[in-house]
Order: C-alpha cells, then structure tokens, then sequence
C-alpha cells in the first residue's frame, strides 16, 4: 500500500541503494538518475532542511554519488555520522581483527571470480552479487574466518552481501541520533528503505509513530507500506503534500 504523502512537518530519512538509486553489480557501478539531485533538493527544502541519508556506504562514498548534493547523513550503517548542523562524528577504529579476516575473506573472494571484498575501513563487506549460487558458500567463509568468535562483531546479511562491523551501531539507533537534534527533533520520522538492513530504522521509526516503507519485494518486514521500486520512490518523493 502506498505510505501517506510527505508533510511539512516530517523528518525524512532515505537509504541510498535500491531506494534512491538503483543496485548496480558492483558498489562503484553505481548511477544516479539525473533528476535525483534536484528531486533531493526540493523535497529537504519541504521539509525544512530535516531529510538524512542513512546507508551502508561511507559517507565519502553518499557524497561521490549524490555530488554536487551535501545532506546530513549515516554512514557504515550508523557507525559514522553527519548531523544536521555539520557536525560530523567518526566510525570507531577498525577492530584488531579485522587484519585477520580481512585477509581471509579476500582471499576467499580472489579464488571465485566475480565476488567482491569491499574494505570499508571500520567494516567489511562479501558482496556475490555477481555470483549469487555461492551465496552459501560465502557465508561459510564468513563463519569460517571468524571461527565461532563473534564477540564484538555484528554480521549483517543484505541484498547478494554479508558485511561484518563493530557492534554498537545501526540505522535504527541513526535514526535515533538525529531525532534528538535540530532540525529533526520534534517531527514526525519517517523512513524508506529496500533491504534487511533497514528493519532497524523501521523499528526505531514506528516506535516514535513514524511512518516505515519497504521498497520493493514481498519479504516480511516491519514497516506498515510499501513502494515498489526506485522509480515509485522518486515519485512519492515528488507528490509532496503543500
């Protein structure tokens, strides 16, 4: 079911891949659509400057594909964050661990052609978008190269990805974070996003009587509306409610 227009008074938070922009084969291929920019512009300026981007891409990378575009965001899943007033708060240093699996994961991802270590710094991810019947092979990497000691370490599974990173972050607790700042706080949250990651936001928005839409699929989730596709996303975007 379609989510209920944007309002003026709504705090607008997006994810970026599969809700704003389509997924591409690699991270990199990434395109945006040439009307994303200003349809961004003009629906921040609705809502009063109160709209976030809340991704598992690093900030650096938010700002690579939404430039010239500067908006407040989460990064790595929450672990760093732009608020609104600029302020910018850093992903904890990577783990000591990492060294260890980052070198294993890669080479497990050199010995199958078309899977992708990314190294995001303070998180890893195995992406077999390219590659998807070794979906479950990836993920016994995964399990291998940890060797049942987790401790410390959130796996989080994702469209055709598994990415490992500190615990203590994720996009419901973003969410959170701005919410209690200007000029988000005091509106009505609302979030979209297409992915498993998301469910976090969905549980942190409905909790402040927000509003949660899953983009695309039938799989469960906790938001209450649904759009389609990216397309459907660009034109909810667009029919504002003035």
């Amino acid at each position: 079911m379609r989510p209920p227009r944007i309002v003026a008074g709504d705090a607008l938070f997006l994810d970026l891949d599969g809700t704003l922009v389509e997924i591409a084969p690699t991270p990199d291929a990434v395109r945006p659509a040439g009307h994303l920019g200003a349809l961004l512009e003009n629906a921040a300026r609705h809502v009063g400057s109160a709209l976030a981007i809340v991704s598992g891409r690093s900030i650096r990378d938010i700002d690579r594909i939404l430039a010239p575009l500067t908006l407040p965001a989460a990064g790595l899943h929450g672990l760093e964050r732009r608020a609104g007033g600029g302020a910018y708060y850093g992903p904890p240093p990577a783990l000591p661990r990492f060294d260890q699996l980052r070198t294993a994961l890669g080479r497990f991802a050199a010995e199958h052609p078309g899977l992708l270590l990314e190294d995001k710094g303070a998180a890893l991810a195995l992406h077999y978008r390219a590659r998807p019947e070794l979906a479950a092979e990836s993920a016994a990497a995964v399990e291998a190269a940890l060797g049942g000691a987790c401790s410390g370490i959130t796996v989080q599974r994702g469209k055709a990805v598994i990415e490992l990173r500190p615990e203590g972050a994720d996009k419901g607790a973003a969410v959170a974070a701005f919410m209690s700042e200007s000029p988000f706080a005091g509106r009505c949250p609302v979030f979209a996003g297409d992915d498993i990651t998301d469910e976090a936001a969905f549980r942190a928005v409905r909790a402040q009587g927000g509003v949660a839409v899953r983009v695309g699929g039938e799989a469960d989730t906790a938001a209450e509306w649904r759009l389609a596709n990216v397309a459907a996303v660009h034109a909810w975007l667009a029919d504002r409610e003035e």
